[in-house]
This record gives C-alpha cells, sequence and structure tokens, in this order.
C-alpha cells in the first residue's frame, strides 16, 4: 500500500488484517460488505457501515485508573464511523472477534437503552453522583447519533434529575442539543472539548475521514462559548511531524472564539494501533514515515507506546518538552484563561423508583 490507487478512501484504517493482542483470529472485511458503486470519497469499492442494537444490563462504565480525572463514563455506542486511525479504543473491537481495523469503524453497535439502564443506575440506593464522561472511548455524536439520539436522550435525563456531565467529541453535531447543553451550564452540570487535531481539511480528512471538518468544530466551540457552556478545545493528539505545526494556530483561533480552556496529549498507540498507524504512514507519508515513528519513540521511552500509569500521558523527552513550551507559551499569546470546571453534584435528585423502573 503505498500509491493512491491502493487507498481505501472515507476511511481511516487501510486494513482489516491486524492480529488482536487477544490471540484472536486475524479478521479481514467481508466481501459482501463492499459497495460497487462508486462513492463521493473517490473511486474504488466503499465499505458500507452497519449498526446491530444491543441491550447491555449496565449503562455506566466505572474507572478505577489512578490517572484519568473522572470514576465514571457512558458510551452510547461501540465502535466509530469517524474512523479516525490513532484511535486507542479500536482494540476494544478485538474483544468481539471484530477487526480494530476496518471493522472497527464499519461494523458499530448502538445501545438504545442505556437511558433507561443510566435511569435505573441514578434511582438505586446508595448511587452518589459525580460528572458522568461521555465519549471517553467513542465519539456520542458520531454519525448514527442522528438517528438514535442516544446522547441526547442521556442528557435530558442528566438534566432532570441534576447530574452533572461532561463530553468529549470531534463533531459539530454536538449542536443539535445546544438546548439542553445552555441549560444545563446555566445550573453548572456540563462542560464540552471538542478535539482540533489539525486546520487543513485534507489532512484532517486522512485521519479523521467522517468527523467534522476543522473549520465546524471551532465553529462549534464558538457556539458553545457563546451559549455559556464551558469549552475546552483538545489539541489532542499531537503527531510528530504530522500536526503539531498547527499547535499555536488552533489554540488562536479557539481563544479568538472563547475557549475557556486547553488540553493537549501526545499520540498514543496501545495494541493493534500501532500497526494500523504504521500501515497509515506508508500510505499516506511514505516519505516521513520513519521520521515519525523515531519522534514518537523518543517520546516514549524507545517503545511505539508506554501503557504506564501516569507516564502513558506524560511523554518524556527533548521533544515532549518542547511542545509543552509551546502550548503554554500559545495559551498565553491567544488569550486563553485556562479556567478549570468544577461541577455542581449537590442538586441531584435520584428518579422515583415507582412505576415500571421498580419492575426491572
Amino acid at each position: 500500500m503505498g500509491t493512491s490507487d491502493s487507498v481505501i478512501r472515507g476511511r481511516g484504517a487501510q486494513s482489516a488484517q491486524v492480529p488482536t493482542h487477544f490471540g484472536l483470529n486475524t479478521r479481514e472485511a467481508d466481501g459482501d460488505w463492499l459497495d460497487e458503486v462508486e462513492a463521493i470519497d473517490g473511486p474504488g469499492p466503499k465499505l458500507r457501515t452497519t449498526v446491530t442494537e444491543e441491550f447491555p444490563k449496565t449503562a455506566i462504565a466505572w474507572n478505577t485508573s489512578p490517572d484519568i480525572p473522572f470514576d465514571r463514563s457512558l458510551n452510547p455506542y461501540r465502535g466509530c464511523e469517524h474512523g479516525c486511525v490513532y484511535c486507542y479504543a479500536r482494540p476494544t473491537h478485538a474483544w468481539h472477534d471484530l477487526s480494530p481495523g476496518l471493522d472497527f469503524e464499519t461494523k458499530l453497535f448502538a445501545k438504545p437503552s442505556a437511558p433507561v439502564s443510566l435511569r435505573k443506575a441514578f434511582a438505586a440506593r446508595g448511587y452518589s453522583p459525580a460528572p458522568l464522561a461521555l465519549g471517553t472511548n467513542t465519539d456520542p455524536y458520531q454519525p448514527i447519533e442522528a438517528r438514535y439520539r442516544i446522547t441526547r436522550a442521556v442528557l435530558e435525563l442528566c438534566l432532570e434529575v441534576g447530574h452533572p456531565v461532561t463530553i468529549t467529541t470531534k463533531s459539530a453535531r454536538v449542536l443539535d442539543d445546544l438546548d439542553l447543553l445552555a441549560e444545563l451550564a446555566a445550573r453548572n452540570l456540563t462542560a464540552v472539548s471538542i478535539s482540533v487535531t489539525s486546520l487543513d481539511p485534507r489532512l484532517s480528512g486522512k485521519l479523521e475521514p467522517r468527523a467534522s471538518a476543522p473549520a465546524k468544530r471551532l465553529a462549534a466551540l464558538e457556539a458553545l462559548a457563546k451559549a455559556g457552556v464551558h469549552a475546552n478545545v483538545s489539541v489532542s493528539p499531537i503527531i510528530p511531524a504530522i500536526t503539531d505545526s498547527f499547535i499555536e494556530a488552533i489554540l488562536a483561533e479557539a481563544g479568538a472564539r472563547g475557549v475557556q480552556s486547553a488540553s493537549w496529549i501526545m499520540l498514543r498507540l496501545p495494541h493493534e494501533v500501532a500497526p494500523l498507524f504504521r500501515e497509515w504512514l506508508d500510505v499516506h507519508f511514505p516519505d516521513r514515515a520513519a521520521k515519525v515513528m523515531a519522534i514518537v519513540q523518543s517520546v516514549r521511552g524507545g517503545k511505539d507506546n508506554d501503557a504506564r500509569f501516569f507516564s502513558r500521558m506524560k511523554p518524556t523527552g527533548v521533544w515532549a518538552d518542547l511542545v509543552r513550551s509551546r502550548f503554554r507559551l500559545g495559551m498565553k499569546r491567544a488569550g486563553i484563561p485556562q479556567a478549570k470546571p468544577v461541577l455542581d453534584c449537590s442538586q441531584f435528585r435520584p428518579p422515583s423508583r415507582d412505576g415500571q423502573l421498580a419492575l426491572l
């Protein structure tokens, strides 16, 4: 894969042929998932997206990692059509004997019962509120949210019971729920982070083929800020020799739009993400693939990835130190106040256990 003819257009991963760290067989894209009609992405076969509904018994995923600032999250969907090639959630598809490559972005799962399960969790005796994180694994505003509206139903429930909720997304579709987010923000119950990796739509189209264009994400940040929602720009992930040149410009654009804070994460390549990313580099940036991986390894102790707590979020070395300095100076020049949202947990009132809920 090194020529334009071999590029799988409109998708991030370039194959499904990635051995999984769970020892499962390698999965390849099924032939009957190919659309023979020329796609808007260009000539060549287009992989169809399919959605399977699932009904897990619980909605909240509890987290005990000591270097993550939340202890509970909810993911309305598994897999993500945005197709970000670097997505650290890709390996989770291997648990279901599906490829972390193309399967992750074409074979999706929706959880339409999540709001009902969440209501049950909120009503449980002894439940103690703390911010519920949406978008920590897969994007709650990926394209299928327009059909399922699971994220909106979760926000409606949080507003009803006064439960704080945070959102991380790459989609301007978050503005579909601006009415709810503004109400939540007026009660100090929400904060939204939008990831912006570059300002070049062509580059973003290769990295994140079905996510919103950079200009739309910036416009969404501005709309959120104007509505009184705490808006954070996440310059994440920073990819050496690919996206790092945009750091200052992204901060300047976000600052001009009134964001309250900014953050960044260096590229992480856990498990199957590393070979997928290497393959992506060989297809799209063969001239600098070796340089990119050399820098990645220089900030991760000589490896593709550092999975240790605390150090996994804190790259080391000269290159990482330079990024930190650039980011601090960029925020100062952009006038970003770096305000930290402290959401209010005192308003929470458990939903009634009466009626049908009591039978669940």
